[in-house]
């Protein structure tokens, strides 16, 4: 174990051809498993993610149980920045939760620097014992991208409008900008120390930046984005953005130097395709569909198999994350659904 025998995924992403559309699944590995609530009884995701064994087996499950193409690491996107000053807690029923958001540039400017082999060794050593001993499918890494990271350092935990993160952004922009920097040096010091451990591709989950306008995130984050990727580009591993609810980001995505543009269930692929969409794509069910019935999914996702395979570099996904109520079989149905039909019509 622990050799890639399954590589269709990566190919996918680089917009190779494959002989079936790869799927995995945002938030598959969690809450609405069995096996996992079984473990939370017992451990808190602080005890989890820190414990290399218990966090390779929580990473690892979805691959057995559903036979999807790739895993992602089972962690929060909260992860690394304790080593950065920011004292996090995830509260159950709310989420990150920060005592000391950031308030003024004097805040920004204490932040300190990520050092993965002392700081997240636990993330690293679960990403070694995934690649070295039990996964034959990719390893996916992932961070959090500057403006959603920002926008719970500023806000203090969740928001459903990001207001002050936004007037931090306009009325204090050398402290934005240099907020910016700091965590994009930290991201790309973050995701090299995964790839270095092992990780075949990774993500950056941007998942809050829909709420900016698109000339906002031309001005005050687009830049950043362009620094990470570029970085990151050397490493030769398949770079993939994703975001909600911002469709009318894709096309600035599509013009950062990565190689896979995740679209939420708000934008079809043939639509985005016609704006110009030239990359590789992942999605884009709606997660939701997944607790309607089987003939709902089963049409929605020939819909999207359809647009999908138009173009070689097409990875099947959900628009956004797998949430509790949504059963483990369905997944496994989906999975095998869209392997056979898209085996089938890519033969064609």
């Amino acid at each position: 174990m622990g050799k890639i025998t399954n590589d269709t995924f990566l190919r996918a992403a680089k917009g190779e051809k494959t002989d079936h559309v790869p799927v995995w699944y945002m938030r598959q590995a969690g809450r609405s498993q069995p096996e996992y609530r079984e473990l939370k009884e017992k451990y808190s995701l602080f005890e989890i993610t820190h414990r290399p064994e218990l966090c390779a087996y929580v990473t690892r499950l979805p691959v057995e149980n559903y036979n999807v193409d790739a895993a992602i690491l089972y962690k929060d996107i909260m992860t690394p920045l304790p080593a950065l000053g920011v004292n996090v807690e995830i509260v159950s029923g709310v989420g990150p939760v920060i005592d000391n958001p950031i308030r003024s540039a004097a805040d920004v400017e204490k932040l300190g620097e990520l050092h993965p082999e002392k700081d997240i060794d636990y993330v690293l050593e679960t990403i070694r014992i995934l690649t070295e001993e039990q996964l034959t499918v990719p390893l996916i890494g992932f961070g959090g991208a500057p403006f959603t990271l920002a926008s719970y350092m500023v806000e203090g935990g969740p928001s459903k409008n990001y207001h002050k993160t936004k007037a931090f952004m306009y009325s204090e922009p050398k402290a934005w900008s240099l907020l910016m920097e700091k965590l994009a040096d930290m991201t790309v010091v973050y995701l090299k120390a995964q790839i270095k451990a092992g990780a075949s591709a990774v993500q950056l989950f941007d998942s809050w930046v829909g709420a900016l306008s698109r000339a906002d995130y031309r001005t005050f984050i687009k830049p950043v984005m362009e620094k990470i990727f570029t970085e990151l580009k050397n490493e030769n591993v398949p770079l993939i953005m994703h975001g909600v609810g911002a469709s009318h980001l894709a096309l600035e995505w599509n013009g950062l130097p990565l190689d896979v543009v995740g679209l939420d269930w708000r934008l079809p692929i043939a639509d985005a395709r016609k704006l110009g969409i030239t990359k590789a794509v992942q999605g884009n069910l709606d997660p939701a569909v997944l607790i309607s019935s089987w003939d709902v999914i089963e049409e929605r996702a020939k819909v999207i198999i359809d647009q999908g395979i138009e173009k070689p570099g097409f990875i099947f996904n959900l628009g956004h994350g797998v949430f509790p109520e949504v059963k483990p079989d369905t997944l496994k149905k989906l999975t095998a659904f869209v392997h056979e039909y898209s085996a089938e019509k890519l033969k064609q």
